[in-house]
């Protein structure tokens, strides 16, 4: 263990550079601040950038490229086999994380951010204790802790040579058959990466649906989809205990009132996340953790400590990387003593499946949970002119408003493109539009975009490109 033997002092010191710390970093530079980034990684990016999202959309990208080669003769496109050179992909995933950390680094170096690699642990309210660095301890006047989560592990296994995400992102083999526990967003975009790959994927959730958090109506579509990719897709499932063979690993299933034991070449853990706030000397700073082992904090992303504030994944609420960027300039802003809160009301979800799903604002079974009077229009893919020119009918779009007022609560989108379409739905929760708004704004014909203005249309009863039910 490498220690330093001196002491530094800063106005800012920022905990973790993931798309929330370097983001903090960068925004309270530009605002006149003094800033030390410690960061334990020798990449910058966190895992996001290194070993999450941006990494697995690459691969993403490349599987659904392929399928989707495999699948345009019925567009009248004729090509030879298509194959994946895995070396070649894995180049490809590689490059891109380099370029875009090399980025985030040059972006700092541009603002003088000095970054210090090392962990950083509180020793009291105004400092911290460095291990691993040349530096010793940092004194500061304001942190922002921003350390991030890692997988969740399952009560068994820890000596097991098991996938998380990390792991299978790595792309170390395609083993013949992969079991992924978790039925959630990382299990089901990293299914799809290895079935599209060669292998064959069992997926295992606990509860009666996929991606639970989404409509079912929506997350339907991709159970679908699932079915036909996935050699076996078991619900209300549990896996009771895996042990290491000879070529892979047995497991113990039990499913439908009865344990069953299946072999699989590689199994892949994606049971969620849980945030990074342990061995930071959180006691000795005087932070108090929830029940979760998040950090409360307020809409200025203050702890419960003066000086000290936290964002993204160690806070509570979702576990996504632009809440975490959001967070972050807020923070920011605030210690530089602007007027600023993170009092956003839409934060989008995504799930990039094929086809993606997204949803923002309040669930349809969320509404009807809460006993909210509301109006909900429907729009299938299949009665849109674009959707019907690529090929990709399957899915729709869902606005769901208020009953009264017309305000637009929430929306809901399967199919193709969904990860970009869902930003004008937040855009009209944060700007309160209702859905008038959405119906009478003219979207260009023919897109997919389109989809959303006709489903505003079939709350307001007034639209014209479906099928009157008889009254």
């Amino acid at each position: 263990m490498v220690m330093g033997s001196l002491g530094q002092e800063t106005d800012l010191l920022v905990i973790g550079a993931g798309p929330g710390g370097y983001v903090a970093a960068l925004r309270a530079a530009d605002l006149g601040r003094e800033v030390i980034l410690v960061e334990e990684r020798d990449l910058l990016g966190g895992v996001c950038l290194i070993e999450g999202c941006i990494p697995s959309k690459a691969l993403i990208h490349a599987v659904e490229v392929a399928h989707l080669a495999r699948e345009s003769e019925r567009l009248g496109v004729i090509g030879g086999g298509v194959t994946i050179d895995i070396d070649k992909l894995r180049r490809h995933k590689q490059q891109t994380v380099r370029a875009l950390t090399s980025g985030v680094r040059s972006l700092l170096d541009n603002r003088n951010v000095e970054v210090v690699r090392g962990r950083a642990r509180f020793t009291g309210p105004g400092e911290v204790r460095l291990e691993g660095a040349d530096v010793a301890s940092i004194r500061f006047r304001h942190a922002i802790i921003a350390t991030g989560s890692h997988g969740a592990r399952l009560p068994f296994g820890d000596d097991l040579p098991l996938w998380g995400s990390r792991e299978a992102l790595e792309l170390p083999e395609v083993p013949k058959s992969l079991l992924v526990i978790g039925g959630g967003y990382i299990g089901l975009e990293l299914g799809f990466v290895y079935a599209g790959l060669g292998s064959k994927v069992t997926v295992v959730e606990m509860l009666p649906q996929l991606l639970t958090g989404a409509d079912p109506d929506l997350a339907a579509v991709v159970a679908r989809r699932a079915a036909k990719r996935f050699d076996d897709v078991l619900l209300e499932a549990r896996v009771e205990k895996v042990t290491k063979t000879k070529t892979g690993f047995s497991v113990t299933i039990a499913h439908g009132g009865e344990t069953k034991r299946r072999t699989f070449g590689q199994v892949l853990v994606a049971v969620g996340r849980t945030p990074n706030t342990g061995d930071l000397g959180l006691d000795a700073a005087g932070i108090t953790l929830d029940e979760h082992g998040r950090i409360p904090v307020d809409e200025a992303c203050r702890t419960s400590v003066p000086g000290i504030f936290a964002i993204g994944d160690v806070t509570p609420g979702p576990m996504l990387a632009h809440r975490a960027s959001r967070q972050a300039k807020v923070a920011a802003e605030v210690i530089a003593g602007h007027p600023a809160a993170f009092d956003n009301v839409a934060i989008p979800g995504v799930v990039f499946t094929e086809p993606e799903l997204s949803w923002v604002g309040i669930t349809e079974q969320e509404a009807r949970e809460q006993d909210l009077a509301v109006r909900v229009g429907r729009f299938p893919l299949s009665a849109l002119g674009r959707a019907r020119a690529m090929g990709s009918t399957e899915g729709m779009v869902k606005v769901i408003a208020d009953a009264e007022s017309g305000l637009v609560l929430g929306v809901g989108i399967v199919g193709p493109h969904a990860s970009d379409l869902i930003s004008e739905g937040a855009l009209a929760i944060e700007m309160g539009a209702t859905l008038e708004d959405l119906a009478v704004t003219i979207h260009p014909h023919p897109t997919l975009s389109e989809a959303l203005m006709e489903a505003a249309e079939v709350a307001l009863g007034s639209v014209v490109h479906l099928a009157r039910r008889p009254t």
